[in-house]
């Protein structure tokens, strides 16, 4: 090591030091302090578990540390990252609005003021020439604060109370606000350190909501609130540490739900919307890896299951039998068909469904049985039904996009079976959608199973392994990653970029055993997919892997992480977001959010089975002496999905043990969670600050 001039970050022991050799920033290193633990007769000796000491001064000064040094790496940059952040800011209309939303007299919508970081919640009366009526501002109640979220904002069934979750952390714990809108007026009725998730029963007065646990952040107990009262009391309690628990209510409005989910299987209460003061009542117990969804169609039930039927049927049931013997079907299952989602008007059922890596409409009239779809020409898109807030109603109001059209909001008129659209989002810059071309590719794996990978770049792109490009995957919960419109992929795809999206088992995009192959003991089928893809790219003269590089963030951060340690060769750079990067301490831990209730995804390592094949694979537990591509790593202090020290020990770890000089950068966002900034501006500084990470790396900062 050369010598230079140092100093010391935090006192007591040693846990960051910065050195500075000949002008130029070395890395903060981290004590490493041995933490055995011992599993099914196996020790493992973790050098950073110290770092999971959330208030610990040194672990925010080592945290601190690594924020300065990249700044100080990235500083030749820092114009550039300004200017790209101006470019991605400027294809954006800062004064939009989001298309206005029908329920009953009303039209709601979210609008933006030009600069501001947050919407303004709106509503007009009777059409939408009657006179503007701002609900919230998001932007007042974000004043001094360094994070707000806003979620689940919605009025009582008779438009006069506004209710609305607030999070000024970012960990997820929210308070439920109550403003009577004929007053302007809040309630003092508060409900505090609870979801975003509650719902309105039909007297206008009572509220029902779900509360996490203090620590474990699962979503495990449902409260029924009184307005006035100021107490609540508890109707549910989920037992289970692998449930979580929810609320909601059907689209005709006449039943509360309360749903019970795991990663397999599914439960439904439900109780009259008109009699919030009853009890709920079971529809229909849980079933070992059976899913079922039910949604109220009047006289009768409509059911998506996966009973007898693993890419999901629908079956019709009357509305006070719901028992197996009163099933009757009514869309039967399909091997080359997944039933995404169901949505039940009074006269037509709207089906989402995917084939071959496509999503599709499908509309069925209730009375006549006949059937369509919504057609879709691009070769590469995505289609899916928006917010409907109607249930008596022949207008689907559904969103088309692909990667290189923007999203579109139409309207549906499903009985004359005639479209409107209602709006395009804009984008400026001199964006024109004819410059760009979109391609699907099939990916052959080394298993024969064929992969499906999305590629979007500029019609005048000539293949040459020159070219830079960027791939992303997810492939987890069954999650398709699909080929949404984002304009700032075209900071990239202009400079001469192709975005590759590989369609990677764990996901759904190719029915639910795509889903089944890539998790727990199969769960490596999603890396080498993903490698494939990539490989595919280099052999076929995309790219080369002195110009790819890969992207993917919380499941797609393990994804990535995983790559960088069975193939580091391919990619000469890896932006690993909010990475779940120590699977195997975490999954060992259920003190930590979300843990139990993950058994069925990954596994339970508390068996012998899962333990070593999580092992086999965990980001962190296999970190060798080898070289490793320039990488950028992020977190989010108060995240609560992935704890901040899962990505801040693999930085630490990768540090001691990689051979390269290659970059390796750890961003730590003090001031947020999971999903980053809470302004739509500021979640672009951080856009920037990837997109100049690569870009530096290709020479393109000029």
């Amino acid at each position: 090591m050369k010598t230079g001039t140092y100093f010391f970050i935090a006192g007591g022991f040693m846990s960051v030091l910065l050195f500075y050799c000949a002008g130029e920033p070395k890395a903060p290193i981290a004590t490493k302090i041995p933490h055995k633990i011992y599993t099914h007769g196996h020790e493992r000796i973790d050098n950073y578990f110290w770092l999971r000491e959330r208030e610990n001064q040194q672990v925010l000064d080592y945290l601190a540390a690594e924020n300065v040094y990249r700044e100080k790496v990235m500083a030749p940059f820092q114009k550039f990252e300004e200017k790209l952040f101006d470019e991605i800011r400027g294809r954006i209309k800062e004064d939009d609005s989001t298309a206005p939303a029908k329920r009953g007299h009303y039209w709601y919508y979210q609008r933006y003021e030009k600069g501001q970081e947050y919407p303004l919640y709106c509503r007009k009366k009777g059409s939408l020439d009657g006179e503007e009526e701002v609900l919230l501002d998001v932007n007042e109640l974000a004043q001094n604060q360094a994070y707000c979220r806003v979620s689940g904002l919605k009025t009582s069934p008779n438009h006069a109370i506004l209710s609305y979750a607030v999070d000024f952390v970012g960990r997820r714990f929210y308070n439920i606000r109550l403003k009577d809108l004929t007053t302007g007026e809040y309630l003092a009725d508060e409900i505090h350190d609870v979801t975003d998730n509650f719902v309105w029963a039909n007297d206008n007065k009572t509220l029902f909501y779900a509360r996490q646990h203090p620590e474990t952040l699962r979503s495990e107990k449902i409260y029924r609130y009184k307005l006035g009262q100021q107490q609540d009391e508890l109707v549910y309690f989920e037992e289970d540490e692998t449930f979580d628990t929810s609320v909601g209510k059907t689209l005709s409005e006449q039943y509360v739900t309360i749903f019970n989910e795991s990663t397999l299987q599914t439960e439904f209460l439900i109780l009259d919307a008109d009699s919030p003061d009853d009890q709920f009542t079971l529809y229909l117990a849980r079933e070992p890896e059976h899913e079922y969804y039910i949604s109220h169609g009047g006289d009768c039930w409509y059911i998506l299951t996966n009973k007898n039927a693993k890419n999901f049927k629908i079956v019709q049931t009357p509305e006070a039998h719901r028992e197996y013997e009163f099933w009757h079907d009514v869309v039967p299952h399909n091997d080359a068909v997944l039933l995404r989602d169901l949505t039940v008007f009074r006269n037509y059922l709207v089906i989402e469904e995917m084939s071959t890596a496509l999503p599709h409409i499908r509309i069925i009239d209730r009375q006549t049985g006949d059937s369509f779809y919504i057609d879709c020409n691009e070769p590469v898109y995505v289609t899916y039904v928006e917010t409907n807030l109607e249930y008596d109603t022949d207008v689907l109001r559904y969103s088309f996009e692909s990667l290189k059209t923007p999203e579109s909001i139409f309207d549906y008129n499903m009985r004359l079976r005639e479209q409107q659209l209602v709006k395009q989002q804009m984008v400026l810059g001199g964006f024109d959608s004819n410059n760009y071309a979109t391609e699907r590719l099939w990916v052959g794996a080394g298993d024969g199973v064929e992969i499906p990978m999305s590629l979007l770049y500029r019609k005048d792109l000539q293949k040459n392994s020159a070219n830079p490009a960027l791939i992303q995957g997810y492939g987890s919960y069954g999650i398709s990653r699909l080929p949404y419109f984002n304009s700032k992929y075209f900071s990239l795809v202009d400079r001469g970029f192709i975005i590759a999206i590989a369609h990677v088992r764990g996901g759904s995009e190719m029915g639910r055993s795509w889903y089944e192959n890539g998790r727990q003991v199969l769960k490596k089928n999603t890396f080498t997919d993903f490698i494939d893809c990539t490989t595919y790219l280099i052999e076929h003269d995309y790219t080369s892997p002195a110009h790819i590089y890969a992207q993917g963030g919380s499941a797609g951060g393990l994804l990535v992480g995983a790559v960088a340690n069975m193939a580091p060769q391919l990619y000469n750079g890896i932006i690993a977001a909010v990475p779940f990067v120590d699977i195997l301490t975490t999954m060992l831990d259920d003190s930590i959010p979300l843990t139990t209730a993950e058994y069925d995804e990954w596994g339970n390592p508390n068996e012998k089975i899962f333990y070593d094949y999580i092992l086999s694979y965990s980001p962190y537990d296999n970190v060798i002496a080898m070289d490793y591509p320039n990488m950028l790593v992020t977190a989010g202090l108060h995240d609560s999905q992935v704890q901040y020290w899962e990505p801040a020990k693999w930085t630490a770890k990768l540090r001691e043990l990689k051979t390269d000089d290659n970059l390796l950068i750890l961003y730590t966002n003090m001031e947020a969670g999971h999903g980053g900034a809470s302004g739509r501006f500021e979640a672009l500084r951080e856009d920037a600050m990837e997109y100049t990470f690569i870009l530096a790396l290709e020479g393109m900062t000029d």
